[in-house]
């Protein structure tokens, strides 16, 4: 039986993420499928601001270039993490079904207005800057349950924010002393991919993971992606994208959040909806 090896980050999530990979991989092609853990330079310099180091590929270069390296078959990745532009030889092989996209407020229980709110994250703080005016912001790294017990144990702040999706990828339903309240995309605009698992994969190889993944995800990422790309949107940037149906809801440090009707061909050509967006939007 062929063997594939998937490159991973080696955070519970991660690994989380690519289980759940490998085992769609072992039933759709019948294949065995091995986990490659790696530490990337995000995990290694985990006392660093994303925000001022600007965080293009960060949580992702590791696993490209044991792919490009030929150590790997494939890489897993939260599709968050990955850039908008991918390097040469590279390409996307699918997406696993996206989760739950909304992002979380965490707050510490009995709490009705946090005074302090823990997030790296430009687009997190200015949109949550709208429904608590006059909150203070400071920086908080680590993963999931590191960032739980920050909050709950440590104090670090009032509250923070974090993905719906990863914590149900987790099993992380709640949590003692902590209140989850999910936010609506009319309050958060999630970022580009967030929910979904990207494949990443060699450009020779993608043919053979054309119909292993899923396709109306691919769909809408395509037009997320292509607005990031034309953006050239980092870590350091307040930027969000969703497409939810026949809309997008939009968010932009320079627009506002928005919500947007897109046409019945937009997900067919993504590059050319992203132009006119921006252009519509003052962006380009």
């Amino acid at each position: 039986m062929p063997k594939l090896i998937l490159a991973t980050r080696k955070s519970p999530l991660a690994l989380a993420q690519s289980e759940m990979v490998a085992a769609h991989l072992r039933a759709s092609l019948h294949v065995e499928a091995e986990l490659l853990k790696m530490v990337t330079t995000g995990d290694r310099q985990a006392e660093w601001s994303l925000e001022q180091k600007g965080g293009k590929g960060l949580f992702t270069s590791e696993l490209e270039q044991a792919l490009l390296r030929g150590d790997a078959d494939v890489a897993v990745h939260s599709t968050k993490d990955l850039p908008g532009e991918m390097p040469a030889g590279l390409a996307i092989a699918g997406y696993m079904p996206r989760e739950n996209t909304r992002d979380v407020l965490v707050i510490r229980q009995g709490l009705a207005t946090p005074a302090k709110i823990a997030t790296g994250s430009p687009r997190r703080r200015m949109q949550i800057a709208k429904l608590f005016p006059g909150v203070e912001f400071t920086e908080i790294r680590g993963n999931v349950d590191t960032r739980l017990k920050k909050i709950a144990e440590l104090h670090l702040a009032d509250a923070t924010i974090l993905a719906a999706a990863g914590m149900k990828r987790l099993g992380i339903h709640s949590w003692p002393g902590l209140e989850f309240r999910p936010l609506e995309f009319t309050q958060m605009v999630p970022a580009v991919g967030q929910g979904a698992i990207a494949i990443q994969c060699r450009t020779a190889d993608a043919a053979k993971f054309a119909a292993v993944f899923d396709a109306a995800t691919a769909r809408g990422l395509a037009l997320e992606r292509a607005l990031q790309n034309a953006l050239g949107g980092g870590c350091h940037t307040a930027f969000g994208a969703h497409v939810a149906g026949d809309g997008l809801h939009f968010f932009h440090e320079q627009t506002g959040l928005r919500r947007l009707p897109l046409a019945p061909g937009d997900l067919d050509q993504p590059g050319a909806a992203a132009a006119r967006i921006l252009r519509e939007l003052g962006l380009k």
